[in-house]
């Protein structure tokens, strides 16, 4: 059986003695916790499922790896029958996103009747319509499927009795909001739960979660620190050479699977075939949102079977995509906002294991690379690979740059007449 959700096995944050069975959940949703062998909630669970559970709109920041998903998912799932119509809503940035949420449901729901809808684009829509015909109880989606649908006649929203706005912050910035709005008037609202997590809140989602929630209880699940159990380290280079130095850092390492983040897609293509190039053709595969969707789940699922060794990927992985065993991490370049840069980090070092993050760094990203320690509130250690022919770059100087001031020139001595 595929791990339903990583964030429940996060007990590297936890010392909880609590168990599932304290926190009331139903038979069957305890079953399939047990099937998953984990046995106590993480600290977020402990503290979010209660207030789930009594119907309550809650408001988060949250952050990868603190166990949020099992957190809704389970007290959800113990608050609905089988009706055949869609009781929970649950909206998430991105197709894979997505797929992966509507796996953990369906994981955490298979000793119940409940059927779960993943609504999605990239695809056809034959597929999904069927499903929403045969009736479905929970419905996972991106906002703009859905509302295809709902132009469509397929899906009504009419049995809406709990609505999750996950990742609120990250559809913001890809343009989400207005369809959000409208996916928020269309469900009911007398009576509904609101549940919103996003790792950030700008004033713009706090007049928006204020307008959506109803007397909500604020939980504190957001994590700025990086796991203890992660090493990680910039590596300062020169521009000139960042290929150089990421070709021969990927050389000296060793790892089991390694995922290598860059800013943008065409970035990703860039290094994706210079590594096919210099001889992991076979173990590397690429995904971003310029691919075609049955292309990306692909590479995915390939990477987490260990088919290739090497994910080269924009943020669409960084956040929530979880994939077991991650022993390495690089960042090509130091991301723009720092909460990416936990995000990114995170995805090794999880679930006890221990994992390894480099950061290359050039002159143009020091600002950013501050940004990052001061979000994490930490110095990050800069580090020289060994054996490696460095072209001179001030990044590398051990103490304060200063400026090269030139001697000069001695003034010319005037004759004496």
């Amino acid at each position: 059986m595929p791990a339903p959700d990583d964030n429940l096995t996060q007990q590297t944050i936890t010392d909880t003695k609590m168990t599932f069975e304290e926190l009331g959940l139903s038979a069957p949703i305890l079953e399939a916790v047990k099937d998953c062998g984990y046995e106590n909630p993480t600290p977020i669970q402990e503290q979010a499922i209660p207030y789930i559970m009594q119907g309550k709109d809650v408001i988060g920041a949250s952050q990868t790896g603190t166990g949020k998903s099992a957190a809704f998912a389970l007290p959800l799932l113990n608050s609905i029958t089988h009706t055949g119509q869609p009781q929970v809503l649950v909206l998430e940035p991105t197709r894979e996103l997505a797929d992966q949420l509507a796996e953990s449901f369906r994981t955490y729901a298979r000793h119940t009747d409940i059927k779960v809808g993943l609504l999605y684009g990239g695809v056809g829509y034959g597929a999904q319509t069927e499903e929403l015909k045969k009736g479905v109880d929970v419905v996972v989606a991106t906002p703009g499927r859905l509302i295809d649908h709902f132009y469509r006649g397929n899906m009504k929203f009419k049995a809406v009795k709990t609505l999750v706005l996950d990742e609120v912050d990250r559809m913001t910035d890809m343009g989400f909001l207005p369809i959000v709005r409208k996916i928020v008037n269309l469900c009911p609202w007398e009576g509904r739960q609101t549940l919103f997590f996003s790792a950030t809140m700008p004033q713009i989602l706090q007049g928006f979660a204020k307008w959506c929630l109803t007397d909500p209880v604020e939980i504190a699940i957001a994590r700025r620190e990086v796991a203890s159990t992660i090493s990680h380290a910039f590596y300062p280079v020169g521009l000139d050479q960042r290929d150089e130095l990421l070709l021969a850092l990927i050389k000296a390492t060793d790892f089991q699977n390694l995922m290598i983040f860059t800013r943008t897609r065409k970035e990703a293509d860039t290094v994706g075939n210079m590594l096919a190039n210099a001889g992991w053709k076979d173990e590397v595969t690429v995904m971003h949102s310029d691919i075609a969707q049955k292309d990306r789940m692909a590479a995915l699922k390939g990477f987490k079977e260990d088919k290739f060794r090497i994910l080269v990927a924009t943020d669409v992985a960084a956040r929530g995509i979880d994939i077991n065993g991650v022993t390495h991490v690089i960042n090509y370049r130091v991301p723009e906002n720092p909460e990416d840069y936990v995000h990114r980090i995170g995805r090794t070092g999880r679930a006890e294991s221990t994992g390894d993050a480099f950061t290359l760094l050039t002159a143009d990203e020091v600002d950013f690379a501050k940004s990052v320690e001061i979000f994490i509130n930490r110095k990050i250690a800069r580090r020289k690979l060994d054996g490696f022919n460095y072209a001179y770059t001030a990044l590398l100087e051990d103490g304060p740059v200063r400026p090269v001031r030139k001697p000069r020139p001695a003034a010319p001595k005037r004759r004496r007449r």
